[in-house]
């Protein structure tokens, strides 16, 4: 969960905005994450540029769930983020929405006296929910089957455990060359560690080093769909991408419904992250008490006491997606907070991703059962 300069925290404390481009560029931030050695074995090649898939059939209506009705999940999934007494309350302002494959269902702007309100349309960065993004980009790329490189990659095993930041104006390959973000090391290769080195070297290797930021979001909106409205900061994969929650909710409504890969693909190729009770962890930005496996650009939130299985990846100034774990929907906690970030290479250790995933979870938990939290 990370950017404008996203890299883990190795503590066990560390933690977790179309419009137009115009629009987008008032409320940007700087983004997260990062990873160089050919002892590591190179993704093949990505393909040479195909057409943009034909635009995908209208999805079937979602066959209704069973639980509460919508009127009781609502007032439910409101009053909790509303609260004054659980974990959404220290969070505020923030936007919330719940949904499913068809659309948005129910959502607010819980306000605060002293700061902005955030809206559906609010264009913010989003830290390491553009993780998820690259990861549902190279799904989709491969056609939905990865290598064993890929894979390797994407989990953050790859030994490129170095990344600090990318700046606003390099492309893809002069980041990696910029400070020690393209050191290779061999003794974090096959072990998770967190941090945005991994997919920024990975781009590099199939074909996106010489992309900018407008050549980033050309290259993601290419395969993902141009319905996506979103703009790179930086050209930093793992956590330089600014959207609102609106079109974020595109992409989580697109892999529900299958018009997006990335539905086979969540929870898949799953990885242990807590160096507490995983031999084969190094450092992940959540905290101890919670161990939770990560996937393809996501989290899976797994943890045998506390996790119920949902699929996320929170970002470092607090965007917080979500898809449950029956597929069924998905939820959105959006705000940016920048406040007790002292460190900006590594944005995670304020703890905003993490706290923003506790309240998106109990809005989650009463959508499901129709039960204020």
């Amino acid at each position: 969960m990370q950017t404008f300069n996203e890299k883990f925290d190795p503590s066990p404390a560390g933690r977790w905005a179309a419009c137009t481009a115009g629009a987008l560029l008032l409320a940007l931030g700087l983004g997260a994450c990062g990873g160089g050695s050919d002892d590591v074995p190179a993704p093949a090649p990505a393909p040479a540029p195909s057409p943009a898939p034909a635009p995908a059939p209208a999805p079937a209506p979602a066959p209704a769930p069973s639980g509460p009705d919508l009127a009781a999940r609502i007032t439910a999934a409101s009053a909790t983020a509303q609260s004054s007494a659980n974990a959404c309350a220290p969070i505020q302002p923030f936007y919330w929405e719940v949904g499913d494959q068809n659309g948005r269902l129910g959502s607010g702007s819980v306000p605060n006296s002293s700061s902005p309100t955030y809206t559906r349309s609010t264009v913010m960065a989003i830290a390491s929910a553009s993780k998820w993004l690259y990861g549902a980009y190279v799904v989709q790329l491969r056609q939905g089957q990865l290598t064993d490189s890929d894979v390797k990659f994407l989990t953050f095993r790859s030994g490129y455990t170095n990344f600090a930041r990318c700046l606003p104006g390099q492309t893809v390959d002069a980041c990696e060359a910029y400070l020690n973000n393209g050191v290779y090391s061999p003794r974090t290769d096959g072990y998770f560690s967190y941090g945005g080195g991994h997919m920024e070297k990975h781009a590099s290797l199939i074909g996106l080093g010489p992309a900018d930021n407008a050549g980033l979001q050309a290259a993601l909106q290419g395969q993902l769909g141009s319905d996506i409205a979103l703009i790179y900061t930086q050209p930093q994969l793992a956590g330089g991408v600014a959207t609102s929650a609106d079109n974020y909710a595109v992409f989580l409504r697109k892999i529900l419904s299958g018009q997006l890969l990335m539905k086979a693909a969540l929870g898949t190729h799953a990885v242990c992250t807590n160096p507490a009770t995983c031999a084969q962890a190094l450092n992940t930005p959540v905290p101890p008490s919670e161990s939770y496996h990560y996937s393809i650009g996501h989290w899976v939130e797994d943890d045998p006491v506390n996790g119920d299985g949902a699929f996320s990846s929170a970002g470092a100034f607090g965007f917080y997606p979500w898809i449950d774990a029956s597929k069924s929907w998905y939820g959105i906690v959006a705000r940016k907070d920048g406040s007790r970030i002292t460190d900006q290479d590594n944005p995670d250790a304020a703890g905003h991703g993490f706290d923003s995933l506790q309240c998106g979870g109990l809005i989650r938990a009463a959508w499901m059962d129709g039960v204020a939290r």
